[in-house]
């Protein structure tokens, strides 16, 4: 078969399945990479690119294309004795790691601002947008994590490492499976790179969670405080109705004996007015007692 590739192996670079996990694949002949807006096939002296139909990163691709380009027509020499299919990763790496930099610095600034906002005030669409911020932030660790492990199955192989120097290869002068000093740097330096983008978004995170658990502990509070009020509001509301009622005994069209009696009225209304206090009091301590024994 044409690259020494299986159907399987394409199916990785397949423009039609824009959900591929990020992948580096080593094959006889050639290495297959699929990273962010990149979809190449690497040989000794060529490199095929595919363009994802309706991408959005065809800015980044251009970029890349220019990039890919003068890297390879620099010489042996010149490339710093780089072969050409290291010049072609080197140029991949270079603009998946730009890419990533680039939307890291973004959300950062956005959740920096975010963050700062909500240390001097809390709003209903400041946590709407902090959520949002959590959904893009979680995703795109993911996605850089997830590049990392592309990375690092390579690394952890050193079949694949030796197999890379597929120059090397094509003149019949194949690497031993423990000679791979260059290769294997040249993706240790990428990998410390998106690992730095990880930990700056992971940190980014856990501040993220910490404000979003402080902001659910205040709304907490002053909801704890609203529900305090209402709770007195009721307990005034049933001693005044408590007094009430005394007064709409005394109001009925019924003789008692006491309209004649001069003191009647303020004797009456202060004792509607003690047991309306007398039960707001007991309300009251009830429920501060209730909330000490909460508390312990």
């Amino acid at each position: 078969m044409q690259h020494s590739l299986q159907p399987r192996d394409l199916r990785k670079i397949d423009t039609k399945y824009i959900n591929q996990l990020p992948a580096i694949l080593v094959r006889k002949e050639a290495i297959l990479v699929n990273l962010l807006h990149i979809r190449a096939l690497i040989k000794a002296d060529l490199v095929v690119l595919f363009d994802s139909v309706g991408s959005t990163d065809s800015y980044n691709q251009s970029i890349f294309v220019y990039d890919l380009q003068e890297k390879l027509r620099m010489g042996f020499a010149a490339a710093g004795g780089l072969p050409f299919e290291f010049r072609a990763l080197e140029a991949i790496f270079i603009s998946v790691i730009s890419t990533l930099q680039a939307e890291m610095e973004v959300l950062v600034n956005l959740v920096s601002k975010l963050l700062t906002d909500l240390e001097e005030n809390i709003d209903r669409e400041k946590l709407k947008l902090l959520l949002q911020y959590s959904k893009k932030l979680s995703k795109f660790e993911q996605k850089t994590l997830m590049i990392r492990n592309a990375i690092v199955d390579v690394l952890d192989q050193d079949e694949d490492l030796a197999a890379m120097y597929l120059t090397e290869k094509a003149k019949n002068k194949p690497r031993a499976m423990d000679q791979h000093e260059e290769i294997e740097l040249l993706l240790e330096s990428y990998l410390k790179q998106t690992e730095e983008i990880a930990n700056t978004v992971a940190t980014l995170s856990a501040n993220m969670r910490s404000t979003e658990e402080i902001a659910n502990i205040i709304l907490d509070a002053n909801r704890n405080a609203l529900l305090l009020l209402e709770l007195k509001l009721t307990m005034g509301t049933l001693g005044v109705g408590t007094g009430a009622m005394i007064a709409s005994l005394f109001g009925m069209n019924l003789k008692n004996f006491l309209e004649d009696d001069v003191n009647a009225f303020a004797a009456i209304s202060g004792l509607a007015c003690g047991l309306s206090a007398t039960v707001f009091v007991y309300c009251l301590r009830k429920m501060n007692t209730l909330r000490k024994l909460d508390k312990i």
